[in-house]
């Protein structure tokens, strides 16, 4: 067999799955490099902190034109089809993103009720108890993050690297092999563990079966959005390890194994009951 045979599919005149993985792998590192020095000389030129919100939002946003950007080029220039391939349809974009987030929203309220009912969950306050000018811009600021991680995260994770993935294996291990991927992009999170990769993993799969049941991108977009900002800004968990801002202050005093802890719901195995309700949405 001639190396050209092994890196071009001939009957599609275009690389193979591997090889364009690979390409694209390229692309986004050397953005995300770009993006992320655009970023911090932003953050130095007007005094802030990388650690800050102001850091935090800088910094998801440079991830977010450096995924699209990098995408954008290989699926035009490498895969050699278009963008809405991945599964971003226009028409079905509505409704699949309002869909998730409900699913995502539906899935979070299970777990902060079933917390309460338990005793492993202590209402601290809310956050309008204080002048809005407290909290109202950190809340908004945490959910234009999440805005930007759900679309960046899930057009690489159950976008580009599943199609492709599925493409060149099969549905079943591209979703293993993304899922191990999304799983591993959050092992250096704070109090990250076995247990939150473990966990993260199952989510993984379950995302993956969003985007293969609904035929798209969107209802896992909208899913995960729906799932970082109901976890975190409105019921006031750790979201995969993140302290974020929240409309409702609570302490989780259950046991760790179940709640997942200083990590959040992801860690714990009350996350597999929510994700059943999920597949039963779905």
């Amino acid at each position: 067999m001639k190396l050209r045979d092994v890196l071009i599919n001939s009957a599609e005149q275009r690389p193979r799955a591997g090889v364009r993985l690979a390409l694209h792998l390229i692309l986004l590192v050397a953005f995300v490099l770009l993006f992320e020095f655009a970023a911090v000389l932003l953050i130095v030129a007007t005094r802030g902190g990388v650690e800050s919100m102001q850091g935090q939002v800088l910094q998801a946003a440079s991830v977010l034109l450096a995924t699209t950007f990098s995408v954008q080029l290989a699926r035009r220039f490498v895969d050699r089809r278009s963008l809405a391939g991945l599964g971003l349809q226009r028409e079905r974009a509505g409704r699949d993103l309002l869909f998730g987030i409900g699913i995502a929203g539906a899935m979070m309220a299970f777990i902060y009720v079933s917390g309460l009912a338990l005793g492993w969950i202590r209402l601290e306050g809310y956050a309008w108890q204080a002048p809005a000018t407290d909290w109202v811009p950190d809340i908004l600021d945490w959910v234009a993050v999440f805005l930007m991680v759900g679309w960046y995260e899930e057009l690489l994770n159950r976008g580009y690297w599943l199609v492709n993935l599925s493409e060149g294996l099969n549905r079943v291990l591209a979703a293993l092999i993304t899922s191990i991927a999304f799983a591993l992009l959050h092992a250096n999170n704070p109090s990250a563990s076995f247990a939150s990769t473990a966990g993260l993993f199952v989510s993984g799969l379950w995302f993956a079966y969003t985007a293969f049941a609904s035929r798209g991108l969107w209802l896992p977009v909208g899913a995960h959005i729906g799932w970082n900002i109901f976890e975190g800004v409105v019921f006031g968990f750790p979201v995969s390890g993140l302290t974020t801002a929240t409309l409702i202050r609570q302490t989780a005093l259950g046991p760790e194994l179940w709640t997942g802890g200083p990590f959040g719901p992801e860690a714990g195995l009350i996350l597999l009951p929510a994700l059943a309700l999920g597949t039963l949405a779905v």
